[in-house]
């Protein structure tokens, strides 16, 4: 009985920790590493919504204005004083709006150009890279960098940009913009009033990232040891920890509706707040995905082992289909030799051995996704098939015994 309930305990924080250590391995190896960080971070620079925010901030920010009115009106005198007509100069004067609208135009133009170049993309990887101190600031309250964090409130530092688009005006002949005094700079990128409250979970998660999974590994193989019917429980914890990560997915999707409907005045761009969103938590997207397909492999693995109708129908037909090309292959003097009797003396030993090993690769992929299991199970699935067709030629072997002859070979 006190195993029994052991075994159920062990299973159930199995099933409750596993998409939590997927939460520590993504803040541990992706929000706290830099250039993981980075990585993560600079398909943004060429996303339209951040590009398209970008220019709008740094449009503000330079700030290059000109009197249309009083400039058209200095023009007006001018003329009329060498001769133009009253009512030409009056028209001259009501050129200022036009004026005023060819100005922000050229700067709106100028930061276009600066966004959507190399120089930019430079830039931003720069300052994120740089940044990632504040990333970690705004976890664990430690470090600061181009990436501001304040309140909640996440800033991305354009100066630099600003500063060339400020120097692109000069250059191109409007000398007003070299006059142009230093302004707010920041771009915000993100912004959430329960960022605070994460911190010490964040520390306490990047502490434990480390060990965390092998942990929840641990604690699951125990509780599958522990139980009676191993098989079942093995199936069981695989898919309780397949719902589990689900359940954290549809949060997840929740709260970035919730998040994007409810954003501060401060953010300037949803679309941008929602490409920062989608980038920062991508890798936790994959890490969910992935397992969740390999919670639904394993279980599978475990019903196709055992002896249900099914399951023995389909090893039953792998056998068959096995000793059809053994046979075949017999009849046409093709041997395995000693290695057909061997993998058939030895065949679950040899799958165990097979089925630890992909354990191991998988265990050691560097941030494995979908295509890794899915790989993983095509090369586990060869390799049973190989040693299914070993094994048969074995049988084979004992049937028509060291002594008989050859069957004749098919001739039709």
């Amino acid at each position: 009985m006190a195993r029994a309930v052991a075994s159920a305990v062990l299973i159930v924080l199995t099933c409750v920790l596993v998409p939590v250590a997927l939460l520590a391995t993504w803040v541990h190896d992706i929000v706290l590493d830099t250039d993981r960080y980075v990585a993560t971070v600079d398909p943004l620079a060429t996303d339209p919504a951040i590009q398209d925010a970008a220019v709008h901030r740094i449009t503000d920010a330079v700030g290059a204005r000109v009197d249309g009115q009083r400039a058209a009106a200095d023009i007006a005198s001018w003329l009329q004083s060498q001769g133009l007509p009253p009512r030409a100069a009056d028209a001259v004067r009501g050129l200022g709006p036009q004026l005023d609208a060819a100005v922000n135009q050229a700067v709106t133009k100028t930061a276009t150009r600066v966004v959507r170049s190399d120089a930019f993309a430079t830039v931003w990887n720069t300052a994120n890279r740089a940044a990632h101190n504040a990333v970690v600031h705004a976890l664990t309250g430690q470090g600061r960098g181009a990436v501001g964090v304040s309140d909640g409130t996440v800033t991305l530092d354009v100066g630099t940009a600003v500063d060339r688009v400020k120097q692109e005006l000069v250059n191109a002949g409007l000398k007003p913009a070299d006059k142009i005094p230093q302004v707010n700079k920041q771009l915000v990128l993100f912004h959430s009033d329960e960022l605070a409250k994460f911190r010490k979970a964040a520390h306490l998660l990047d502490v434990v990232g480390n060990w965390f999974p092998v942990l929840v590994v641990v604690l699951g193989a125990a509780g599958v040891f522990l139980a009676r019917r191993r098989r079942r429980a093995l199936a069981r914890t695989a898919l309780g920890a397949t719902l589990a990560c689900l359940v954290v997915a549809i949060a997840l999707a929740v709260a970035r509706h919730y998040y994007l409907g409810h954003l501060p005045p401060q953010v300037q761009s949803k679309a941008a707040a929602a490409a920062v969103f989608d980038t920062l938590v991508h890798f936790l997207r994959i890490s969910l995905r992935t397992a969740v397909v390999l919670g639904v492999v394993i279980a599978l693995g475990a019903y196709f082992v055992g002896p249900g109708r099914l399951p023995v129908a389909v090893r039953g037909a792998s056998d068959h289909t096995a000793d059809s090309a053994a046979r075949w292959a017999a009849a046409h003097h093709i041997s395995t030799g000693r290695v057909g009797g061997w993998a058939l003396a030895y065949r679950r030993i040899i799958t165990l051995v097979v089925l630890l090993i992909i354990a191991l690769v998988f265990a050691l992929w560097n941030h494995p996704t979908v295509l890794t299991v899915l790989l993983l199970v095509l090369v586990l699935l060869g390799v049973l098939a190989v040693l299914a067709l070993l094994a048969a030629s074995g049988r084979t072997q004992l049937r028509t015994g060291p002594g008989a002859a050859h069957p004749p070979a098919d001739r039709t």
